[in-house]
Formats: structure tokens, C-alpha cells, sequence
């Protein structure tokens, strides 16, 4: 009866800890290969976790009425960004073949970033032009390669394909963290803003992909690609526009662009902590 009382007496802290449990129970069922079924392009269990995040984000940003307590809300807070370090469908895929659908499905998004890289640079002041070009120069044959190894490992979702997808991934992120960093030797803010939303358009789809290579690959070869990454994530920090990152995922996968930033801090969080 006391359990029943409580719930009446705080149903929004009831409510934050049912859809935390919600989101935990997917994730289990996910990693282990439980679908329960398709759901659009993705499966039930992405659509019942990613409602149940959006729910949370939601109802800890919910005000409430004036007799709500201080303690309230730092609960509804803090159980915030405990959903943030829980699998959410944006890095936790079901099987070599729906990570591998996933990865092709953002190579068109891929080859729209590059396309409007390649045009940026007539928007720029004419000092900061060759500064652009150089430092994209080799952007379209990334592209292709990471989209030709992609589909070649949704065709055949091998560990040998799969290397191969490891490593255009890993180059290609490099070659835009490097990028990023050569931002800085442009001084004309209008130019420097085409370039940061320009750059970060590539990157938000190439972190995207590698968060999916990454959840389908051994820790041995996540070490190993972390290894081979130089220019660090923190290094290239200051010239990310995490806002745009989570805007673009949020019209990728149809969802509310509040479940995208969550979707983002996690896959950014993960690479952090892979070594990337």
C-alpha cells in the first residue's frame, strides 16, 4: 500500500524511474540480439528506447507547479544524464546487418556534406580560400571509399570487410580533424563560420558511422583504430558545433532533435573513452 502511496504522491519521480527501466531493459535486450520485431527502418525496441528517452528528457525539463520541491527537480536532473550513459539506438546496434543498413543509409548524407564542402570555398574571402582547399583537397576520395566499403560490407558483413571499413572510417576522420584544426588559421569570422558548418556537417556523419563501426567491432580493433587516430577528439573540440551535430542526427532518424543531443554526448562520450 506504502508503494502505491508514493507513486500517487510523486508521479513524476515514478515516471522518470519506469522510463529509465524502460530504456535499460531495451538496451539489455538489444546487445543481445532481441529485436522484437521491425519498426519502420528500425526495430521495436529502438522505437520503444528512443520514446522512452525523449519521454525522460521531456519530463526532466518539465517545470512543474509551484509546490514542487528543489529536491524534485535535482532528482529529475540527475536521472537525466543517467540516461545519457544508457545505450541509446543511436550507437547500440542489434547485428552486423542492421549496423551495416545504418552505416549506408548515412552515406547519402555523407556525399550531400562533401558536395556543399567543395562549394564553400567560393563563399570565402579570397586570403582563406587556398587555406579551405588544401586542407579538403582530399574529401571526395574519402567519401567514396568509406560509402563503397560500407555498401561492400552490407553485402558481405565480414571481419575482413568490416577492417576495411575500420580503416576508411578512421582515415577519413582524420582527414577532417585536421581540417578543423587548419579553421584556425582562418581570421575572417564570415569565412571561418562557412568552414565550421561546412567541416562539421562531414564530421557529425563520419562520427556517426564510426560510432556504428565501433559498436560492431572487437575491443582489440576499436583500440587499434583509436590508435591509429592522432588528431584527438579533444584536440578538435573548441571548432565543434555539437547543436548542428544533433540537429542533423534528430532529421536523420526522425526524432526529437532533445533525444538527438543525448544520442551525440554518448557516442562522443564513447569515443572519448575508446582512446578516439
Amino acid at each position: 500500500m506504502k508503494t502505491v502511496t508514493n507513486i500517487w504522491n510523486h508521479p513524476k519521480t515514478s515516471a522518470a524511474g519506469l522510463l529509465i527501466a524502460i530504456v535499460t531493459v531495451a538496451g539489455v535486450l538489444s546487445q543481445q540480439g532481441i529485436t522484437l520485431g521491425t519498426a519502420g527502418t528500425g526495430t521495436v525496441l529502438t522505437l520503444v528506447s528512443g520514446l522512452a528517452s525523449a519521454l525522460l528528457g521531456l519530463l526532466a525539463r518539465d517545470p512543474g507547479d509551484g509546490s514542487s520541491s528543489t529536491g524534485s527537480t535535482a532528482k529529475l536532473g540527475a536521472w537525466a544524464m543517467i540516461a545519457l550513459l544508457l545505450p541509446l539506438p543511436f550507437t547500440a546496434g542489434c547485428s552486423a546487418a542492421s549496423v551495416a543498413q545504418n552505416i549506408v543509409n548515412w552515406t547519402p548524407a555523407l556525399q550531400g556534406a562533401v558536395a556543399t564542402v567543395n562549394s564553400t570555398a567560393a563563399l570565402l574571402d579570397p586570403v582563406d580560400a587556398p587555406i579551405f582547399i588544401a586542407a579538403t583537397v582530399g574529401f571526395d576520395a574519402a567519401s567514396n571509399l568509406l560509402v563503397a566499403q560500407a555498401k561492400a560490407y552490407l553485402a558481405n558483413p565480414t571481419a575482413s570487410v568490416l577492417a576495411q571499413l575500420q580503416a576508411a572510417v578512421v582515415a577519413f576522420q582524420q582527414q577532417v580533424n585536421a581540417s578543423l584544426l587548419s579553421a584556425a588559421r582562418i581570421t575572417n569570422a564570415n569565412s571561418q563560420q562557412h568552414v565550421l558548418n561546412a567541416l562539421n556537417a562531414v564530421g557529425t556523419v563520419v562520427s556517426a558511422i564510426l560510432a556504428l563501426v565501433q559498436s560492431v567491432s572487437s575491443k582489440a580493433a576499436v583500440a587499434q583504430m583509436a590508435a591509429d587516430s592522432t588528431i584527438k577528439l579533444a584536440a578538435v573540440r573548441p571548432y565543434l558545433r555539437e547543436d548542428k551535430a544533433a540537429e542533423m542526427v534528430a532529421v536523420h532518424y526522425g526524432e526529437p532533435v532533445e533525444m538527438a543531443r543525448m544520442q551525440v554526448a554518448q557516442a562522443e562520450m564513447s569515443a572519448v573513452q575508446a582512446g578516439f
